[in-house]
């Protein structure tokens, strides 16, 4: 008979999974898996401040075309919004397994006062979309001259 290591740990690990997945199923969430069977997704994005005075936004948008991708600022708002579709020569019949999420996304962002909302520029390359804010002049850091007083 072999000797079986104790482990509190792991059984402490097995109830909260199961814990999860009883409350997941009581609220109603469904997990991961029906998230990838409905096609609802959220591209990921980076949030930065660019060297040119300017905040940039990157989201990865992989195996969309530019005409599927719709980008609108209003109201101190930017709006990011679009659908990606599953090649037309897949057929449903043919999966063995799909796991990259397809369909409507929108992702919405409250853009600062200091931003220029009319001189937003986006460029879409190799799968993602780098949009770059510029701050208005008036929020630019000035340099102010200390003058010396006898």
């Amino acid at each position: 008979m072999a000797i079986v290591r104790w482990d509190p740990f792991r059984e402490i690990s097995d109830m909260q999974d199961r814990m999860g997945r009883l409350l997941g199923e009581f609220y109603g969430r469904r997990g991961a898996d029906d998230v990838m069977q409905r096609g609802a997704w959220v591209p990921p994005v980076d949030i930065y401040e660019g060297g040119n005075h300017e905040l940039v936004i990157k989201a990865e948008l992989p195996d969309m075309q530019r005409e599927d991708i719709q980008l609108t600022v209003d109201n101190q708002t930017l709006t990011i919004s679009g659908e990606k579709k599953m090649d037309a020569e897949v057929k449903d019949e043919s999966c063995h397994r799909i796991e990259r999420a397809y369909g409507n996304f929108t992702r919405s962002f409250s853009l600062p006062p200091t931003v220029d909302t009319g001189k937003v520029t986006a460029d879409y390359k190799s799968g993602v979309l780098t949009i770059r804010l510029p701050l208005r002049e008036e929020a630019k850091p000035k340099q102010i001259q200390v003058k010396v007083s006898d």
